[in-house]
């Protein structure tokens, strides 16, 4: 961990909330061979100078961290409270179990609320079953708008809005993480200057209450102009190599293990 130049942001999952190939659908891309269209719930592995943190919890998180070989997490940051970005918190106990210690979740009030009612056993003052492992071992850091420093690396909050929710993207060193989002407030466009990756959601060719769409997506991208961009949270609507031929060069869907390689931290 501690080689800078070898760090990696891992993109453990970017499909939609219901995942690719979506139950009960058989369109081309829910059939399709290439592991490409193959779309798990999202969530990121970023490596820090001082070890490993999430930014959400997707419901395939054990699996994902497996096939990635990711052995250890230190931490998890979340950009909101919805159940394919928290429910795969569970996952976390066992490295509670490695560390000897508290898992540290960074998070706003909303989504604190929701998680100590979802998990509410690994909170509990008494709990059912307390014997070593049973239960996750959490503790909460209250996060806003405000950078902040975690395992090596300063993490920049980034107000979004995912239809009429107030979520967070995430910023650390020239990388922006922005999932769920359908809107990007006037007093947030600045900490997404001067990008060498921007993540960004784009669910769909038609237009959505809560998600961009391609067009929207492109169109902060000719704002913001990074040196490359990908697009996350897809839906089956969108075949991977189909898509992405009808992309500028600088831009490309992204998919599930796609490693972004990350500078020095600001």
């Amino acid at each position: 961990m501690g080689d800078t130049t070898s760090r990696q942001l891992v993109l453990l999952g970017t499909g939609t909330s219901v995942g690719v190939p979506m139950i009960g659908c058989h369109c081309p891309v829910c059939d399709s061979d290439d592991p490409r269209n193959q779309r798990d719930r999202c969530g990121v592995a970023v490596e820090a100078p001082d070890g490993i943190f999430l930014i959400d919890t997707p419901p395939e998180l054990r699996l994902q961290l497996i096939r990635e070989r990711i052995d250890l997490v230190h931490a998890a940051v979340f950009t909101h409270n919805h159940a394919d970005h928290i429910f795969g918190l569970d996952d976390l106990r066992i490295f509670g179990h490695y560390l000897d210690g508290s898992i540290p979740l960074y998070c706003e009030e909303a989504v604190e609320e929701q998680i100590r009612r979802a998990y509410h056993y690994a909170f509990s003052e008494t709990p059912a079953n307390n014997h070593r492992g049973a239960i996750p071992r959490f503790h909460f850091e209250r996060i806003s708008t405000v950078p902040f420093s975690l395992l090596g690396t300063t993490v920049t909050p980034i107000r979004l809005n995912h239809g009429r929710l107030p979520v967070l993207g995430f910023r650390f060193d020239n990388v922006a993480y922005c999932t769920d989002v359908s809107e990007i407030p006037e007093e947030s466009w600045a900490a997404l200057e001067g990008l060498d990756v921007l993540v960004i959601d784009a669910l769909r060719e038609q237009p959505h209450p809560t998600h961009f769409s391609v067009q929207q997506s492109l169109a902060v991208v000719e704002k913001l102009k990074p040196r490359q961009a990908y697009f996350t949270h897809i839906s089956h609507h969108l075949d991977h190599a189909a898509t992405s031929a009808q992309l500028p060069d600088h831009v490309d869907l992204a998919w599930d293990g796609l490693r972004i390689p990350l500078g020095n931290s600001t």
